[in-house]
């Protein structure tokens, strides 16, 4: 049986690991592979221009507020 599990590992190194109840009790052997992260690539001001739009009557007060101003 070849359980894979992709888990992040803490800052003090130590791992609980929940096994499926269908695993066998007994010594089993793991295996580790360090996972290749990919760089988070710079985002300047402005990358996101043009994906939203701002209603025209955004800073218009509110009706629901009417009683309160």
């Amino acid at each position: 049986m070849t359980i894979t599990q992709t888990v992040e590992i803490p800052a003090n190194h130590r791992l609980t690991i929940n096994v499926p109840r269908e695993v066998p009790a007994g010594p089993v052997i793991l295996t580790f592979t360090p996972t290749e992260t990919k760089p988070i690539k710079e985002r300047g001001f402005g990358c996101a221009k043009g994906q939203f739009k701002m209603a025209d009557d955004f800073d218009d007060p509110l009706e629901d507020f009417k009683d309160y101003m």
